[in-house]
């Protein structure tokens, strides 16, 4: 299969999110090379339905080399945080949203145990045998709405390894029969290593932050964030109006 031309509707949305871009800070308006390239990646992830640079590369019959397409992800300077925001207003134009219930949720995301390169990547509880495997942890927000449900915000958690080593020697110690006062006091948590609850606050307030014509109608999450810091927090962000539900 060979892309010699973007898909139409891929080429109008370079030039839509383009425009956004343009609008809003000349600055960041994406090259001629930027949008071919962009369009050509989503083309190529719409056919093989991955995100494979080797993939792409194969479709394209040896036109684009894998290393010149992750060289231009890698190094370009491409604003990545405003596309995705300014994606997002284009999708709630073309639909016509004002508004939605913010479903909060995490996920695991099983990797090779031999995994080297991938950001985030520790050991994480594999609940299909009950031990452990390697992986990545999730935090995403989802808007839900009466037309479509979209990914409106998502970060990788990654467990603060001075705390996880502390917990696994004080179950270690507690088994042995140590009492809490010889143990040693849990380490304070490291900014580097947010807790899911505060990654999702970062999300929810960024969301709101860069797309303030949406209203908040209420925000969905399960008992993982049931707690009263959580809950004041994200509804003094979100509005007094909008309603918390566990």
């Amino acid at each position: 299969m060979l892309i010699e031309k973007l898909l139409p509707f891929v080429e109008n949305y370079t030039e839509s999110l383009n425009t956004e871009l343009t609008e809003s800070s000349p600055g960041m308006t994406l090259s001629k090379s930027q949008k071919f390239w962009l369009g050509f990646c989503i083309t190529g992830i719409i056919l093989t339905n991955s995100i494979n640079w080797a993939a792409f590369s194969r479709i394209s019959i040896g036109r684009y080399k894998k290393t010149a397409l992750s060289w231009m992800f890698r190094h370009s300077k491409i604003a990545w945080e405003h596309l995705f925001h300014f994606s997002l207003k284009i999708i709630f134009k073309v639909y016509g949203i004002t508004k939605g219930v913010v479903s909060i949720d995490d996920s695991d995301k099983k990797r090779s145990k031999c995994t080297t390169k991938i950001f985030g990547v520790h050991k994480i509880k594999d609940k299909s045998t009950g031990g452990f495997c390697m992986g990545q942890g999730l935090v995403f927000l989802v808007l839900v709405t009466p037309k479509i449900t979209i990914p409106i915000g998502y970060a990788f958690h990654v467990p603060d390894p001075k705390i996880s080593e502390w917990v696994k020697e004080d179950k270690r110690l507690k088994k042995a029969g140590v009492p809490k006062s010889k143990r040693s006091k849990k380490p304070v948590r490291s900014d580097e290593y947010p807790t899911i609850s505060s990654i999702s606050i970062a999300l929810l307030k960024t969301f709101v932050q860069q797309h303030p014509e949406i209203k908040i109608e209420a925000i969905v999450a399960d008992a993982l964030y049931g707690n009263a810091e959580f809950m004041d927090e994200a509804s003094k962000i979100a509005g007094s109006e909008c309603g918390l539900k566990k």
